[in-house]
């Protein structure tokens, strides 16, 4: 943003396959590490690397590499379908 008006310029840092898969690691040691689950989410290829280090991965809207991937998929409904899956 400059001067108030998107540019359209990429700002780093920019998150691949691996930082997203960093990332996730990264989260489950601050909430998860007393034994709790961890859920990601994506649509691409480059969110496998994320979703494997998952223990509940959900394909949304998702491309068919990621959705063979996957735990769940879901393609014609919201996000909050994702709250079905637990209840």
């Amino acid at each position: 943003i400059a001067a108030g008006r998107l540019t359209g310029r990429v700002v780093p840092p920019i998150f691949d396959a691996r930082a997203k898969a960093a990332r996730l690691a990264a989260m489950r040691e601050q909430h998860a590490a007393a034994g709790g689950i961890v859920i990601a989410i994506g649509d691409g290829a480059n969110d496998v690397p994320m979703l494997e280090a998952a223990d509940v991965s959900i394909a949304y809207c998702a491309k068919p590499v990621l959705r063979a991937q996957a735990t769940y998929a879901i393609d014609h409904c919201g996000l909050d379908a994702v709250l079905n899956l637990f209840p």
